[in-house]
């Protein structure tokens, strides 16, 4: 049984076979995501019917399996700030927000780092978010750990 709160074997296979660098789409039920995403990136389809999954649903269980160095969003034109924008930086605490207007958003999602697409029912607008996955810190021995904590500080 897996740790992690990310159990769709799908999306855990593609993050797992992705690297530093790579990206991730999750988008809302409006995006075009046979046109605008990388047509060799793998699909997951969690539309079921509107509002089942949402984007924030889908983005707590991803953040549960890797580490996120950056995120962009979709804004409108006139750039402004959407909603669901405050859900995704509690649910990413440290990750900026890089907004881009919706064609620049399009090209990025199109983009050959892009492993894994994720089509919700989200039905709030703009609500589309690129992640792209960070590097996992090497792990520390439990001999340099005692090491660190038995030294005195002067």
């Amino acid at each position: 049984m897996l740790k992690t709160q990310l159990l769709h074997p799908t999306i855990l296979g593609v993050l797992g076979a992705s690297g530093h660098g790579s990206g991730v789409l999750i988008a809302d039920g409006n995006y075009p995501f046979i046109t605008r995403a990388n047509p060799a990136a793998e699909r997951v389809y969690l539309n079921l019917m509107p509002g089942v999954l949402t984007v924030t649903q889908v983005l707590e269980a991803i953040v549960s399996a890797i580490p996120i160095e950056a995120a962009h969003v979709m804004t409108p034109d006139d750039g402004s700030e959407q909603s669901i924008f405050a859900e995704f930086r509690q649910l990413m605490p440290g990750v900026g927000l890089e907004k881009l207007k919706r064609f620049p958003f399009y090209d990025m999602a199109r983009g050959s780092d892009i492993s894994l697409v994720i089509a919700t029912g989200e039905q709030r607008v703009y609500a589309n978010l690129l992640l792209t996955i960070g590097v996992v810190p090497p792990a520390v021995p439990d001999a340099v750990k005692k090491e660190k904590s038995g030294k005195k500080k002067k």
